[in-house]
């Protein structure tokens, strides 16, 4: 897959990139979710880089396991 193909399966709304704060408010998809203390449920939420760049390392440590690779899951618990 390619670049935006790999994009193409996140929802995107534009919010702050936990990586990069500074770049203000960007499109970015859901990453995972934390839980702070006393304070619900809060969604961490990525630019299009740093989806690309952690689908990266996904698909890196799959290979290496042998295991299979499916992009688009970032945020997700695999079973």
């Amino acid at each position: 897959m390619d670049r935006q193909q790999i994009l193409d399966l996140y929802t995107w709304w534009p919010a702050i990139c936990f990586r990069h704060p500074g770049k203000g408010s960007v499109p970015t998809a859901v990453v995972g979710v934390i839980h702070p203390r006393e304070d619900g449920e809060r969604e961490v939420r990525a630019c299009e880089d740093c989806v690309i760049t952690m689908e990266d390392i996904r698909r890196e440590e799959a290979a290496r396991s042998g295991s299979d690779y499916e992009p688009g899951h970032l945020g997700r618990v695999l079973g």
